[in-house]
Formats: C-alpha cells, structure tokens, sequence
C-alpha cells in the first residue's frame, strides 16, 4: 500500500490499537511501527504497555506525560468558557485528542515517519479530532485509518484476530464496552448502552470507575470549597494545589459522592445519533463551582453573551477544531472576561447533587444596599416607572396600530 516505511501509531493498548500493529506490518510490507502513547491520567492502562507493544511488533513506544499540559491549556480554558456540549456533555474525549495527536507528530517528524495512524472507527468523532490536528502541524503527512481499510467489521471480529495473533487482551465480549478513560473522564459506549431503552447498569460491580451510584453513597453529605484566580481553580479547602491535583481531589470527593454521572445521546458530528455514558466527578464539581463565581463577578450583558459563546466554544472542542483562529480568538474574549473572576465557592456534595452553600469574591457585583427588599436609601422606586415607560415605548406604538396578536 505505496511506499511506506515507518509508521508512528496513537497507541493506547486497548483492542483496536492492539491489533493494528501486527495488521499495519501485515498489509504496508513490515512496516517499522512506533507506537506512542499520550498520558493524559489512563493510570493503570498504561501498565505493561511496552512489553504489549514490542511483543506484538512495534520497535519502540513511547510513553509522553502530558497530564498538566492537558489541564491547563485544555482543560480549564474549556471550564472557563463554561463549554458544555449538548447541555450535558463536559468534553473528555474531545479535549484530550488534539494534544494527544499534537504530540503524535511531533515524534513523527522527529522520526522522520512516512505516516500516522489511528485506530479511530469511521462512524466516531475521534477520526476528525485526531486528523485536524495532524494536518494543522504535518500538512502533507499521510494517515492511515485501518477502521477505514480494513475487513474487520466488528469489535467481535476484532477479538478474533487478537486471539488469532495471540494477542492478549484485558477485555471479554462481555465486558467489551468501548472506553476511554483520563484524569477529567471516563466513557462508555457499545453493548447494553447502544439501546436507549436500556437503563446503564450503575451498580454492577466494574461498570462505574471512577465513582459510585448517588443510591451507594453515603448518607451523609461532603462540603468543599473552591478557590478561583481569574477563573483558574487554585485551592480546595484553604489548600493550595497544582492543577492535576485539584482535578484528582475533586474526583475522589465527587466520585465517592455520586457526581457527574451522564446518560447522553448526543449528535455525532459525522451526522448519527450515539449513546453514551460518561463519569466526569471533578470536573462536572469544577463547572459548577466556576459558574457560581461569573454569577457575582460577571456583569448581566457579558454574562449573557459569554453562555452564547460557550455553546459555539463546546462545538469547536466537539468537532476537533481545537486548533482555529475562531477557537483561539473565543480564548482571547473568555480571558478578557476572568479578570475579576476570583473568590471561593463552597458546595455541599450529596447522593449525585451539587448544593450551593456559599459564594464570595472581593470583586462581586451584588450589592445588599441594593437588592434588599427593607429600606434602602441608594434605590429610588419611582425610577422605576420612567425606565419601564421607555422600555415599552415599541409595544406601547405597535399595540396603537394594531399591530399586536395574540
């Protein structure tokens, strides 16, 4: 299949990368295969990875730590953006590819590698997310999709090459959900889920990893409070902390607490319906306790326009356009307007719920003078009656004319 030579892989060791090694030597003439695996917080997947990867055929693997990478130019620019797709779903997988795939080529090109490949399915979102992100910095590199080449047309035909290469797996058909775990999340798809009749079987003993169900936890409710600078959490409880500590505290607390459980079917950008479920315990915590501050820091007019900008900023991350001019520029107006978002949010964490219990910050909008309901002597009433004359002038002349219909 032309002349190809070596092959950097997005290897992350589950079934479909698993087999594309021996596949990729079988079919683009004993290819050099070098398998690199991003860390963005897969934990215990990562284990035993270069043994599997060298003993099914690559040459080499590298394992790169981009866990605070990942939190910090990824990760909290979306939070800050309050990004949410789908008014359910906080971005896992869609914000962990491009800087997995950013890194992807820039062993490539070091290797001097005549392609990259994924093992991304012709039907998902990740193909997209992966392949703009290599034509942003290798233009002209070649990608092989197998997904997109190859004969195999299930994830049962798939164990049956692994088995028919000896290749060992840490999957049954039975438990063959596709996942995909890191530090922010985890996501399960296929079997039972892709029925939406079916209710996601929460209590099953492995189904749910980085929590529990909100009917298993305690009976007794947690409080955090979280400190924000600019937007950016710093601290929980009064203790300052680096960013991928703050995003594993918060999924202990979270997932021992029931949090951030999600039962979506959500539009597909190849234009399908799919159904997922994801565990997101610190970051769902993290969206809440963000957009509690911007109640009391942000103005009305950008406050409003900002929850526009966060649905076209989720779409971006959604559909793998990470690296755009519009993304970048959505960026630059979201820090514009974290200047002031600063304070702490305490939270009371209780069977799946997020209870707000208090919020202050040195640069709140809420002025008690103003808003209380007793005496005040800095609002005047009767303003009222002009402003609201003005308001309604253009209903006042259309209703005049007639113009007005139930």
């Amino acid at each position: 299949m032309g002349d190809i030579k070596k092959v950097v892989l997005a290897y992350s060791g589950g079934l479909d990368t698993s087999i594309i090694i021996p596949w990729l030597k079988e079919n683009y003439d004993n290819c050099e295969v070098i398998a690199v695996s991003g860390d963005v917080g897969q934990d215990s997947e990562l284990e035993g990875l270069e043994e599997k990867a060298l003993k099914t055929g690559a040459s080499k693997l590298y394992i790169e730590d981009l866990n605070k990478e990942f939190i910090e130019d990824y990760v909290f620019p979306t939070i800050k953006a309050d990004a949410v797709y789908e008014s359910k779903y906080l971005l896992g997988t869609s914000f962990a590819r491009p800087i997995i795939a950013k890194r992807i080529v820039e062993i490539a090109l070091a290797e001097g590698a005549d392609a990259i490949c994924h093992g991304c399915t012709g039907k998902g979102n990740d193909q997209v997310r992966f392949e703009l992100a290599i034509k942003a910095f290798a233009p002209d590199m070649k990608i092989i999709a197998p997904w997109r080449e190859w004969n195999l047309k299930s994830r049962d035909e798939e164990i049956e090459y692994a088995e028919a290469h000896n290749i060992p797996l840490k999957i049954t058909r039975e438990t063959n959900y596709s996942k995909d775990k890191n530090i922010w999340h985890i996501s399960h798809e296929g079997l039972d889920l892709e029925d939406p009749a079916n209710e996601p079987m929460y209590n099953k003993e492995g189904f749910l990893e980085l929590g529990v169900s909100p009917e298993q936890a305690p009976d007794k409710p947690t409080y955090v409070t979280i400190s924000f600078d600019k937007g950016v959490p710093v601290a929980i409880d009064g203790e300052k902390m680096d960013s991928v500590s703050i995003v594993k505290k918060l999924n202990k607390l979270g997932g021992e607490n029931g949090i951030g459980i999600v039962d979506l079917v959500e539009n597909r950008l190849v234009g399908m319906k799919s159904r997922g479920v994801y565990e997101t315990p610190g970051g769902t915590i993290l969206y809440h306790a963000h957009n509690k501050l911007e109640e009391i820091t942000l103005d009305r007019d950008t406050y409003h326009f900002k929850q526009q900008v966060g649905l076209r900023f989720a779409e971006l991350v959604y559909f793998g356009q990470w690296y755009t001019p519009l993304r970048k520029a959505l960026s630059a107006f979201v820090d514009s307007t974290q200047e002031t978002v600063t304070g702490d949010v305490k939270l009371k964490l209780y069977k799946g719920n997020i209870i707000d219990s208090a919020v202050t910050s040195p640069y709140s909008l809420y002025d008690p003078d103003i808003a209380t309901f007793d005496e005040d002597e800095v609002y005047d009433q009767k303003d009222s009656a002009g402003f609201i004359n003005l308001f309604g002038l253009p209903i006042k002349v259309q209703a005049k004319k007639g113009l007005i219909k139930e």
